[in-house]
């Protein structure tokens, strides 16, 4: 007997910005396992009597391995179950959806994903800009600041972080931006260069703080609240409002 596993994105917190789909999906199940910052209001809407699992893995946190959340899923679909993984954002983008995908495969679980708003896109809506312009920022470079350590990732792209033209959201990257936006000022981007620290997004503790490269490296070394943000650099982050 095998069930199904639909990995649900939950955006960036708001449940009115949840898909049709993704509601439907919370309805149905049996069992949702679900990240910390998918949680919230969202988990009121899953079914009465489903059992709920905690699997969220947060920066300074214990947390659970990704080995055993794959494992979980496994387990609960091989007993026949109707199973929603619940990830915050964009399950596609930073949210370790691949290992998970692998397990099911080779389990030989069907599964679907369904899309949903990440943080970016959210983020720049609240401070009303958007993340292209022709001619100013023809592209839109999403990258995660934080490798498994917690530490900057070795072998950024510099050369193209550094880019004027580009607009750059940074993910899971407060800690180490200081040290970042130290190696791009010294690849030739200006210190001066629009930049936006947007935390708690669509939620009701959301801040928008709008500032440039250096102030906003300087200002992460002093003080760094614990609420989950991201950060967004490039001509347009002048913009925000």
């Amino acid at each position: 007997m095998t069930g199904f596993v639909t990995f649900v994105s939950a955006g960036p917190g708001d449940p009115e910005l949840l898909t049709v789909k993704a509601v439907k999906a919370l309805a149905a199940a049996d069992a949702v396992l679900f990240d910390d910052l998918s949680s919230g209001p969202i988990l009121a809407l899953a079914r009465p009597g489903a059992d709920m699992v905690g699997v969220g893995k947060r920066a300074g946190r214990a947390s659970p391995k990704q080995d055993h959340v794959s494992r979980l899923l496994v387990d609960y679909a091989l007993t026949g179950a109707r199973v929603v993984r619940l990830k915050s954002g964009d399950s596609g983008i930073f949210g370790r959806l691949e290992e998970e995908l692998v397990a099911l495969r080779e389990a030989g679980i069907p599964c679907e994903i369904i899309p949903g708003v990440t943080s970016a896109s959210a983020a720049a809506a609240a401070a009303g800009i958007p993340l292209t312009r022709r001619q100013h920022a023809q592209r839109v470079q999403f990258i995660t600041a934080a490798d498994t350590s917690g530490e900057l990732p070795s072998g950024l792209n510099l050369a193209a972080l550094a880019d004027p033209l580009a607009t750059t959201v940074i993910y899971m990257g407060k800690r180490t931006f200081p040290a970042l936006a130290a190696a791009l000022i010294a690849q030739g981007l200006s210190p001066d260069t629009p930049a936006l620290l947007a935390e708690a997004v669509s939620t009701p503790e959301q801040t928008l703080h709008r500032t440039t490269i250096a102030a906003l490296a300087a200002s992460l070394l002093e003080d760094r609240s614990p609420l989950p943000g991201l950060i967004i650099f490039g001509s347009l982050a002048e913009g925000a409002t």
